[in-house]
């Protein structure tokens, strides 16, 4: 996972254990990660 901190982003990646749908959320202040969230997307 390739992370880019020009950008706020939330993008939907395979877990790589059970191979069932994330999506993942992160948030940068400047070059720093503030925020990182991933929730199992239910029903895929």
């Amino acid at each position: 996972m390739v992370l880019d901190p020009e950008e706020e982003s939330s993008y939907i990646e395979d877990c790589e254990v059970c191979c069932r749908p994330i999506e993942l959320y992160v948030q940068w202040r400047g070059e720093r990660l503030i925020a990182f969230e991933g929730k199992r997307m239910e029903g895929i």
